[in-house]
């Protein structure tokens, strides 16, 4: 059975500062979660142009989290196989998290190494995001960027049918959720409804926030899964949404509580500082897996032409877990879901 949840995050912030921030608590998050041999594999990641979505920015992304999944679901899988294999087209404010099902083997190693990524004409939408050894099993997110406070009807411009299929749940980063996930996920003690950011004099985040905070935006993700697999389909599936949920919200208590980090940042600035922690991921998935350094094309990790493309939306950090220590992205102009 597919299962689809629209989740809302509404946040005290621009359109245009969202798009910094995202990035930047994307990079930092990636390399928070980054150790020993799992962590987060980028294959490419650049500007884009497509006839379909027009110009926006790539990233091919592969997450190894063997060690993060729950004990049953390790003991149907061998080891190697829980990995999550996404490639995401992000024209922002629109952005499609997709896959290649039918050929995630064999373009696997082409696709590190070309210039350009498929061309979306190529694809079907929407187009999964698929586990190699669970080939069957599909997760896709697809996510619209509006300045409003999360009362647009149908942001994702979605059909009838699937109007019908969706769930609506609305996030908010300064509740204290307590189910499993978020005490997992959590581990950042970012509390937005306690955290007062000095540069830009915003927080803590009291009831009823959302309703008149300035400025304010809000991300629409609409989240579809589906394992159609006897036994444990369902359970997965949910598994998953509740995962997600989880992440979307530790995500976004991040990227609020950091914003005196990132504020002053440009594009240009972010781009530099994901290219840095994409070389030292790199490096150190290479260390301890024994992968040869130089099967990573260096040319994949181009600067942006204008400073105006946004990053990607992942789906694969939303199912890791958030270490104590933190990047390069501390530092902040120094220097990953």
């Amino acid at each position: 059975m597919v299962r689809a949840t629209e989740y809302r995050i509404t946040m005290p912030v621009s359109l245009e500062e969202y798009r910094i921030g995202q990035t930047y608590m994307r990079s930092r998050m990636q390399m928070e979660n980054t150790r020993g041999s799992e962590g987060v594999e980028v294959r490419a990641s650049h500007p884009f142009a497509d006839d379909r979505m027009g110009h926006g920015h790539f990233a091919h992304v592969v997450y190894h989290f063997h060690s993060k999944a729950p004990a049953w679901l390790r003991a149907l899988a061998p080891h190697g196989a829980l990995c999550l294999e996404e490639q995401n087209w992000n024209a922002y404010p629109h952005s499609k998290t997709v896959a290649h099902p039918s050929t995630c083997h064999s373009l696997n190693s082409s696709l590190a190494l070309t210039q350009s990524p498929l061309p979306l004409s190529l694809l079907p939408f929407p187009c999964p995001c698929q586990c190699p050894y669970f080939t069957k099993f599909t997760i896709t997110i697809e996510s619209m960027h509006v300045a409003d406070r999360g009362d647009s009807e149908n942001a994702l411009g979605l059909d009838e049918a699937q109007l019908k299929q969706r769930k609506v749940e609305r996030l908010d980063i300064a509740s204290h959720d307590r189910d499993m996930w978020s005490r997992l996920i959590a581990k950042s003690g970012i509390d937005p409804s306690k955290v007062t950011l000095t540069k830009t004099n915003r927080g803590p985040l009291t009831p009823g926030w959302q309703s008149t905070c300035e400025p304010v935006m809000t991300a629409y993700k609409m989240v579809t899964v589906d394992a159609p697999y006897w036994g444990f389909g369902k359970r997965l599936e949910l598994l998953v949404l509740a995962g997600e949920r989880a992440l979307f919200l530790e995500a976004h208590r991040k990227c609020f509580g950091w914003m005196d980090e990132w504020c002053e940042l440009t594009m240009e600035d972010v781009r530099r500082i994901e290219k840095e922690n994409i070389e030292a991921m790199r490096k150190n998935l290479a260390l301890n897996n024994k992968v040869a350094p130089d099967e990573f094309n260096e040319d994949e990790l181009r600067p942006e032409v204008d400073g105006s493309l946004d990053d990607a939306d992942s789906s694969g950090t939303e199912l890791a877990d958030s270490p104590k220590g933190k990047g390069k992205a501390a530092e902040g102009k120094e220097i990953a879901v």
